[in-house]
């Protein structure tokens, strides 16, 4: 961040300071250019182009490459998430049919960005939706949602015995990724632009807390794929019963984490922090319980450590997120006592 010192100056009944010429090249401003002028809470003012100034659109060019479509790929992802409006790939002969499915493939996983025009070399995509009417909360409660139907179909194994159930544990996981992405490229454009933060009314450590909790909500669902993906061994073990109340604990302190973030409940994240004592003792019945059986596959064995470990993974991701509740509202401030 540059710093300039400016003396204040008096022209006529006006005072007046002059403005970095840095800042007036990048922002392509000329004599007569309206500005506006934001008075912040801590008195500090904030100085913005003009809102009705005509917006360039961010583009970004990726050139194909036949040899490493995965690098070309991680470029789109890299891209999106920087906050381009329009990505285009362009090739200088042809781009492959395959490696063209491959790319389609990894624009319908970003949420937003729609193919606008393609042909034999090239493919552009634009990303259509405004993001001023975009919300950090919504989205983070969207993935909250679809973490916690997750939950209830774990639940449903174990009445239904439908262990298909990893498959749609898949999909639901590539859901949560996409709401993940979009809003990590929400918060990555709120940190380069502070009037958008304004805006959507997101402090500093607004932004840092959302990123924190959106990257647990999306460890959460690749955890829930993993555990679902042991239920078929678990079941055999004659776990299911102790693990349905389990995956129950769990699904209330998913619920009452998020709430306690979103709300800036502290009453909410003591709560969860009391019910992760709770978690410890079933899980200390799951334990006592696997260490009476004699035999066991090695399937099953890895399924069993494949499923405990994420278990407690998930357990802690949830008290982190409460955690994210205590330092900004639970901290006593000095000399209050």
């Amino acid at each position: 961040m540059s710093k300039y010192a400016r003396r204040i100056q008096k022209v006529g009944s006006s005072i007046l300071i002059s403005l970095p010429n840095q800042w007036i090249k990048f922002n392509h401003l000329k004599k007569g250019a309206t500005l506006l002028v934001e008075i912040n809470k801590d008195n500090s003012i904030s100085v913005f182009p003009s809102a009705d100034a005509n917006e360039v659109a961010k583009s970004v060019t990726i050139p194909y490459s036949h040899e490493s479509i995965d690098n070309m790929i991680n470029q789109i992802y890299g891209a999106y998430l920087l906050g381009y409006d329009i990505i285009k790939i362009k090739a200088k002969r042809q781009i492959s049919f395959e490696h063209s499915e491959s790319i389609k493939f990894a624009l319908r996983k970003l949420v937003g960005l729609e193919i606008v025009d393609e042909n034999t070399s090239n493919i552009e995509s634009q990303f259509l939706i405004d993001t001023n009417s975009l919300d950090a909360a919504k989205i983070l409660k969207r993935m909250n949602t679809i973490v916690a139907g997750m939950y209830r179909d774990i639940l449903d194994v174990f009445v239904s015995k439908n262990f298909g159930i990893a498959k749609l544990m898949i999909s639901r996981d590539d859901e949560v990724d996409r709401q993940y992405f979009l809003l990590v490229r929400l918060i990555r454009s709120t940190m380069m632009d502070q009037k958008l933060a304004r805006k959507l009314n997101l402090s500093n450590i607004d932004i840092l807390d959302y990123r924190i909790a959106a990257n647990h909500l999306e460890s959460a669902g690749d955890h829930m794929v993993e555990f679902a993906s042991s239920l078929p061994y678990l079941y055999e073990m004659d776990l299911h019963e102790t693990l349905k109340e389990v995956c129950s604990c769990l699904e209330e302190m998913q619920f009452k984490s998020v709430t306690a973030f979103i709300n800036k409940s502290s009453t909410e994240s003591i709560r969860v922090a009391k019910m992760y004592d709770e978690f410890n003792r079933l899980m200390d019945v799951v334990k006592k319980m696997v260490s009476r059986e004699d035999q066991r596959s090695s399937n099953s064995n890895l399924a069993l450590l494949n499923s405990i470990y994420s278990l407690n993974n998930l357990a802690r991701l949830w008290v982190d997120v409460a955690d994210l509740v205590k330092p900004a509202y639970l901290i006593t401030p000095l000399g209050s006592v």
